[in-house]
């Protein structure tokens, strides 16, 4: 009797749902199973857009390729005298005798069509300086450097990068050597920038038909890395012995020289999460000094725009054909690979600070080889893949 008394108190205090908390409670789970489909289309439709902006990427830079290869880059001969990097200009010339101050236009200046037909803005300046070759002492002097109409609020101090290039005979198009490179100093920009210094190479005769003078305005920071502003180039075939070549040409936007060439292997490692890099031989035009020097190769990977620890591989004999065969692994997972690139860049070193020889870079975003070999090392499972690829400067 004392249970069933207890039982009936117990089933009073229970007091049951409503049919209203029953609904809304089902219109809520409704609700959040509503968003949850929405958040996760969205997502799809993300992942859809992310795959065809890559794509599209990959096909300009291919393109972008191959207008270089035709514009003439790697394959075309060089122009008779100054090698601009956009269509034909209007540039302010000027021929001076040797010690005479009366100038006149030269008539013989040409341009030629490289990888971006447009030049620079006029805004980012121009370069004047004055040529001249000793045919008896074999030297080719560079003076009267000034740097005009740089934007002053942006770069405090410019610098110019010489180098001077010769074109090699090679199977490889277009493949040219470093013969010497040096820098000026360091000055503050202001409206018309002077540098006051002249510059001495040693040239043969016989050189100067395959030679090229390639400057480079530089933005000089001595606590990072020097930007480049813009460059211009002078053929040397139709410069005149004894006389002084006075050049006043905007800068242009800088190009890329093939310097030689690497070979590289890539293996995918998807259960490790981990690349292969393959450095196995480097094709370079071997130094003219007698001085015995040594080259050696950084390899940098970057994963989702982060650059991972780069690594170094053992010095070597800097001969025309230089053997390496090392391999680098490198964290690599799986999702990232899309975004990612590989870095090569070969030094040489010796008696005098080291410097760098050329550079070559594969990726997925990168030229159409260089992306063809990532795209071959994604298919190819644990297995090497090796490629050549030209070393760029």
């Amino acid at each position: 009797m004392q249970n069933s008394s207890i039982t009936l108190r117990l089933h009073n205090l229970q007091l049951p749902f409503s049919s209203t908390w029953k609904y809304g409670i089902l219109a809520l789970a409704i609700l959040l199973l509503l968003g949850a489909l929405t958040i996760l289309a969205y997502q799809m439709c993300q992942l859809q857009k992310h795959n065809r902006t890559g794509k599209k990427k990959k096909y300009d830079s291919g393109d972008g390729v191959k207008m270089r290869a035709q514009n003439g880059v790697w394959g075309k001969k060089m122009p008779p005298l100054l090698l601009d990097s956009s269509q034909q200009s209007d540039m302010d010339m000027e021929m001076a005798e040797m010690g005479a101050g009366l100038d006149t236009p030269h008539p013989c200046l040409s341009c030629s069509i490289t990888e971006d037909p447009s030049p620079l803005p006029s805004s980012q300046g121009s370069l004047k300086f004055s040529l001249l070759y000793r045919r008896e002492q074999c030297e080719l002097l560079v003076s009267g450097l000034e740097v005009r109409g740089l934007p002053s609020h942006r770069h405090t101090e410019v610098a110019v990068w010489f180098r001077l290039l010769q074109r090699v005979p090679s199977h490889t198009p277009g493949l040219q050597c470093v013969v010497q490179e040096w820098q000026s100093r360091a000055v503050k920009n202001c409206s018309g920038t002077t540098f006051g210094e002249h510059f001495v190479c040693s040239l043969q005769d016989a050189e100067m038909e395959r030679s090229t003078l390639k400057m480079e305005v530089q933005h000089f920071d001595k606590y990072s890395r020097n930007a480049t502003l813009g460059e211009v180039r002078v053929a040397l075939s139709q410069l005149k012995a004894s006389q002084s070549l006075v050049l006043c040409a905007e800068l242009q936007k800088t190009t890329k020289d093939v310097v030689g060439e690497v070979l590289l292997s890539l293996r995918c490692l998807p259960i490790s999460q981990r690349m292969e890099v393959g450095l196995l031989k480097a094709k370079t035009y071997p130094p003219c000094s007698a001085a015995e020097k040594s080259v050696y190769a950084r390899i940098d990977v970057s994963c989702r725009r982060h650059r991972q620890k780069h690594q170094k591989s053992r010095l070597q004999a800097h001969t025309a054909l230089i053997i390496f065969n090392e391999t680098f692994l490198f964290p690599m997972p799986q999702a990232a690979a899309w975004d990612s690139s590989v870095l090569v860049s070969l030094y040489e070193v010796g008696p005098e600070p080291r410097h760098l020889i050329g550079q070559a870079s594969v990726g997925r975003n990168m030229a159409r080889d260089a992306a063809d070999h990532w795209d071959l090392m994604a298919k190819s499972i644990q297995q090497p893949v090796a490629q050549w690829h030209p070393l760029l400067i």
